[in-house]
This record gives structure tokens, sequence and C-alpha cells, in this order.
């Protein structure tokens, strides 16, 4: 029949490598300016809603100037005028509004999408990606990843109007008084340069502070995912000091961060302001002299000052645009990660059984495989096991009988040979029939924070109450069930640790065979049961292992006695 060979660790030691983010942004980029091409009619609408805001802005110092010079010569009412001022004011604020609430519900958007995009794209990677990567990495790409994008997204049209009015400050600045102007837009190309340098030596900086960030968040789930484990050895202040240490790595790296800040931020606040120092200097001494009125000096004195703001800005926007780099690349070094697994492209489909044609023959034919570069855990395995039967894998941990599982369902595929359902290899079959027609009762049992009828149903939503209750019936499950609070409407705490693990099993069985699959996998499934209720997870399977096609995986013979 072919061997399963002893592995002994190489197979706990065989990961799939996980590279660091790619140094190049570029890939990173594209996947935004996608992802904004998308959204385009929104973010088109906000940037114009901006620059009717940048017009209502910057027509206000103008009508301020208009009205005291022509109020101080008495021909005109100033109250004509300042009513002009606050209608420009107001219809600035109404612009100000809309354009916050463009750009807020754009970038929202593009959040939600592109976390949906991860989130789709993680389910259908091949399950050695997930066996090689960290929870916590997966988690901060998903969650804080999409808010720095978020946080950079909803600065675009913000940013975009600011420069329609920084433009047009300028033009109208440099047309009426040159001098002035070049004098305090002088402090410009020095910003500009700072800008550029604080850009180049926070990136680095911003990628390693995500990075560490993504670490803590593996600690954290680890150890809410373990705690049983932590509390069980005694080890709560080893598990601290763990995640004492990825915090202060974090504090660490920071703190760099802070002093790149440090060293950047005071001169790009400072340098806008001393064009300010500059105007009330020599355009005071202008209008002294008669060559400048009070009301051009109002005038450019408000715009300048509305140009500090906007300059300002430009830091925290490069800062943000940094972090939105960091967190791009770190989408889209998973969104590019092929899975290994994939459905066929013309996909054929299972024979359908009758009367005189049962249902659920399976063919091991001269299987090889090996976890990476190691030696062949599985080597020329050859199994063939008739409708309806039932067949026992009885091995010692490392031997290869849940990788044979694995391969049964393609969360890996044989290197060499092939596996056949019912004549059909399973590489001719859309992964959804494969699994459909393979029903699996994990060694470990996983059960959702949901109610017990969904978990059930896990694998077919839209099957009916009857359905369930005949599976949770055939599972032994369905009496403790309705002595539940809620029944089958009850909600289960995490992993379904509200219910004992005799319990747990046999909702986990009725989930495997609520579909009625072809072919039901109990991989070691009393392993984790207490021996006083192992004999009624026995009974159950026995139940449902009637007239299916059956592999049971244990360690001992005993479980299959």
């Amino acid at each position: 029949m072919g061997r399963m060979t002893d592995a002994g660790t190489s197979f706990v030691t065989v990961a799939v490598e996980v590279k660091e983010p790619l140094s190049d942004s570029s890939l990173g980029w594209k996947l935004l300016r996608t992802a904004l091409f998308e959204q385009k009619r929104g973010l088109i609408l906000g940037v114009l809603v901006g620059v009717f805001w940048a017009a209502g802005k910057v027509s206000v110092p103008q009508l301020t100037k208009m009205g005291i010079d022509r109020g101080i010569e008495g021909s005109e009412s100033l109250w004509f005028w300042s009513g002009l001022v606050v209608g420009a004011g107001v219809i600035a604020g109404i612009f100000t509004s809309l354009r916050r609430w463009y750009a807020f519900r754009e970038s929202r958007w593009i959040e939600t999408r592109l976390r949906e995009k991860i989130f789709d794209h993680l389910l259908h990677l091949h399950v050695g990606y997930h066996d090689g990567m960290q929870t916590g990495q997966i988690m901060s790409r998903a969650s804080s990843d999409l808010q720095q994008l978020q946080a950079f997204v909803v600065m675009i049209p913000i940013t975009l109007s600011n420069l329609a009015m920084v433009i047009a400050i300028v033009v109208l600045l440099i047309s009426s008084q040159p001098v002035l102007a070049l004098v305090a837009l002088s402090p410009l190309p020095v910003v500009t340069i700072l800008a550029s340098r604080f850009s180049r030596n926070i990136h680095p900086v911003v990628l390693e502070v995500q990075q560490e960030q993504a670490q803590l968040a593996t600690v954290v789930e680890e150890s809410v995912a373990g705690v049983r484990v932590i509390k069980g050895f005694g080890a709560e202040k080893v598990q601290a000091n763990k995640l004492l240490q990825e915090a202060d790595d974090i504090w660490k790296v920071s703190l760099i961060a802070a002093k790149i800040r440090s060293r950047f931020l005071p001169a790009l606040d400072l340098l806008p302001s001393l064009g300010l120092i500059a105007v009330l200097g020599i355009g005071g001494h202008r209008v002294i002299n008669g060559q400048m009125s009070v009301g051009d000096l109002v005038k450019f004195n408000a715009y300048i000052t509305m140009l500090i703001w906007p300059l300002r800005n430009l830091a925290m926007t490069v800062a943000l645009g940094q972090r939105a780099s960091v967190a791009l690349m770190r989408v889209n070094e998973v969104l590019n990660t092929p899975s290994l697994i994939t459905d066929p492209v013309v996909a054929l489909e299972l024979p359908s059984g009758s009367q005189t044609q049962s249902v659920g023959q399976l063919q091991f034919d001269d299987v090889i495989f090996s976890y990476g570069d190691n030696a062949p855990i599985i080597d020329g395995f050859n199994l063939s096991v008739a409708p309806g039967s039932a067949v026992a894998l009885v091995g010692a941990t490392g031997s290869g009988k849940s990788t044979i599982v694995r391969l049964l369902t393609r969360f890996h595929d044989v290197q060499r040979g092939s596996i056949k359902i019912d004549g059909v290899d399973i590489r001719s079959l859309s992964l959804n029939d494969l699994r459909t027609a393979v029903g699996i009762v994990f060694e470990e049992t996983f059960l959702f924070h949901d109610s017990v009828f969904d978990n059930i149903a896990f694998a077919q939503p839209d099957a009916s109450p009857e359905v369930v209750e005949r599976a949770a019936k055939l599972a032994g499950a369905h009496d403790f069930i309705l002595e539940l609070p809620h029944g089958y409407a009850t909600i289960l705490g995490e992993r379904g640790y509200s219910l004992s693990g005799g319990q747990r099993q046999r909702i986990a069985i009725a989930r495997a065979i609520v579909s009625d699959p072809r072919i039901l996998v109990l991989d070691d499934a009393t392993s984790a049961v207490d021996p006083s209720k192992e004999h009624e997870i026995r009974q159950a399977m026995a139940t449902v292992m009637k007239g299916r096609t059956t592999i049971v995986i244990a360690h001992r013979a005993g479980t299959i006695a």
C-alpha cells in the first residue's frame, strides 16, 4: 500500500517563508491608484467642492480690503461690505463641511473595499501560507495598515483644495505687490527641501514601527488564544515579559521617529511664519510711506496667514503619505501572494449516485508528498476505499496520517500520483465541490462565536432547521442542545469553550455531515475528549458512518475499536 514515513521533527519545522515587505512601493501605489480610480466620481466631487471652498476663502480678504479702503474714503457703507464678507465666510463654511464629508466618505469606502479585498484573498490563499504567517501580521495588515491608508486618502481632497487656495493666493499676491510677495514667499523653497528630507528620513522608521506593531499584535493574539495554556503552566510572567519586550521595541523605534520629527517639524512650522513677520514689517513701512493702502496690508496679511496652515500641514501630509506608503507595501505583499491551490480552468463534476451505483469511492494512486525540501512524508502511498466502507489509518505522531487528510481536501497538492473520488481526479474538481464532497471532523475542534444553529450550518448557511436538527440527531447532539438556555439559538462562547469537550466534538460532527458529504474524515476526533465521554463520541461516530465512506485517523487502535 506504499508507506507514510516518519518525518520526526521535520513536519513541525517546515513553514512557508514569509518575505519582508518589498522595498519598492510602486506596486502599492498602483493598488491605491486603482482604488482611487474606482471611486473617482466621489473624489472629483470632493475636489470640486474644495475648489469652491478655496474660492470662498480667497474672496474674504479681497472683500475685506475693499470694504476698509472704501470705508476710509467714505464712498460706500461698511455694512454692505461687511455683509459680503459674512456671506463669503458662510459659503466657505458650507463648502468646508461638504469637503470633509466627501473626503471621509470616499476614504472610508476605499478602506472598506481594500479590507474586503484583502480578507477575501486571505481566505482563498493556500493553507501553507497561513501555516507560515503570524496571525498578528495578518491582523495588522487588515486593520491598522488600512487605517493608515484611510488617514492619507482623507487628506487628498483636502490637500488638493488647499493647493488650489495656495496657487490662487500666490497669483493674487504677486500680481498686487510683487516685491512684498517674493519676500513673503521666500521660505517656500526651504520648506520644500526640508519636507523632502523629512520624507526620506522618516520612511524606513515608519516601516519598522508598523512591523513592530504587527509583532505586538501577534503576541497579544497568542496570549488571548492561549490563555488556558499560559495559566495551566503558570507562565503569566513569561508571556507578560514577551509583551513588555515587544512594547519596548515599539517604544525604541517610535523614539527614533519622534527624534526625526523633532528635527524637522519645528522648522516646517516656523518658516511660514517668517513670511508673516516680514509682511508686517515691510508692509507697515509701505503704508506709512503711502505706497500701500491699509486695506492692501490687511489683505496681504490675511493671505499670508491663510498660507501658514497649508504649509504647516504639508509636513503632516508627508508623514501620512509615508505611513500610507508603508501600509500599501504591506497590504500589497499579501494581495500579490498567489494561491498555490486553485480551481481548474474547466472543472469536472462528480457523478451522481443512483440505486444501482453508490458514490464515495476513494483512490490514492502512488502518492508522493513532502513539505518543502524535506524527505517525502508520504512516499508511494496507495489506498482504495469502496463506497460506503470505512478505513482506519493508525500511526504515531508525524507518520503522515493528517497529511493524507490535507491532501484529500487539497490543503496541499500531491507532488506525484493522484487522488480520485468516484473516478475523478480531485484536481479536476472545483475546490467548493471537493470540500462539499468531503466532510471533516478535525482533531482540534474550532467553533465560532455564533449560535449553535449557525455553527452546525456553517458550510451550508441556507440549510433548513430540519436538516440541521437531523445532523445534530445523527451526531448525538440534539438532546443536549435542547437543554441549552436558548436551544439552537444559544450563542456559544469563543471557540465554543462554554461547552464541554464532548459537546463541542458532537457539534463538530454535526457540522461535518450537515451537507451530506460522500466521504467523512474523522481526524482523531476523540483525542481531546474526556475518556468518560469518549464512548458517547464513538456512538455518534458509528451512527454517522453508516453507509458513508469514512476514513478514521487515530493514534492508537483502541480509538477505533
